[in-house]
Parts: C-alpha cells; structure tokens; sequence
C-alpha cells in the first residue's frame, strides 16, 4: 500500500526547475535544488535522495520546472539513484582524498559560487577565489547551503 505524500506548495518567483525535499520531522517542504536547467536538478536529487536513504530514512520529492507559461509539476524520478563510487585507498592503507570527497568539494563550491553570484558577487579576485576553495574543503554539505542561502537572499529578488 502506498503512502500518502504530503501536498508540496508551488515554489515563488519566476518558473525555473526546483526540487523541493519534505522533512517530516518538521512537515515541511524545502528547497533542495535549483536551477534554469533540469539536468543539474536531477543530479542534485540523486545525490541527495542516496544520502537520505543511507541514513535509513525515505526521501519525499517533487520536482517543478516551467510549463504552459507558468509553475508545473513533474514526475520526480523514481527508483534508487545509480550507487555511489567506494572509497578509494592506496596500497599501504593511508586514506587518500578519494573521488566522492573530490566530488563532494567541488559541489560544495559550486554551490557558494553560486549563492555568490546571486548576491550580485560576480567579479571575483584570486584571493577571493581562494577563499572560496578554503571554505568548500572546510564546511560540510549543510553549512554550505546555509550559507549559500543567506549569500542568496542577501541578493533579493532579481
């Protein structure tokens, strides 16, 4: 038997693809990922729904994007996302930076890349840039968003 999902609200703002992820704990809807283009949406719930579910839990998503005009919802995809990459070790057993940790920098900082240019931060110097790579290697998944989502409304609608 099925569960009942919770009904998801439309996002605001102008239509663009946006996966919005339900916590039950709070019985609320948020914004999970978001982009003009559907394909890093996708992606980003993959990622996102295969760490939901490692942590033993079942990940509720809707996705939206533009149609007819307006706001409409698609289908999220179904069925568990494809596995992630093992760690990856050298042979005397020392950890090195495997390519999921790799992957999960560089997502980082695409996403504070991008709450920056949001803020209106687009001209970036070489020191700049540095502390962006500092901050992607240093703040887990979380903080990262948080911050990205400050960084975000700081620059208001557009």
């Amino acid at each position: 038997m099925d569960k009942q999902r919770p009904r998801c609200p439309r996002p605001s703002g102008e239509p663009r693809w946006v996966a919005m992820f339900h916590e039950p704990a709070r019985g609320t809807w948020t914004v999970g990922a978001e982009s003009p283009y559907r394909e890093p949406v996708l992606y980003a719930v993959g990622d996102m729904t295969r760490t939901v579910r490692a942590r033993g839990a079942e990940a509720a998503v809707a996705l939206w994007g533009p149609g007819d005009g307006g706001w409409r919802r698609y289908d999220a995809p179904s069925g568990p996302p494809p596995p992630a990459p093992a760690p990856e070790r050298s042979a005397t057993g020392s950890p090195e930076p495997s390519r999921l940790a790799e992957r999960m920098t560089d997502r980082r900082h695409q996403v504070l890349m991008a709450g920056l240019s949001k803020a209106g931060l687009y001209d970036l110097g070489p020191e700049d840039g540095e502390a962006v790579r500092v901050l992607a290697e240093r703040l887990d998944e979380p903080t990262v968003r948080r911050v990205a989502h400050w960084l975000s409304a700081a620059g208001g609608p557009r």
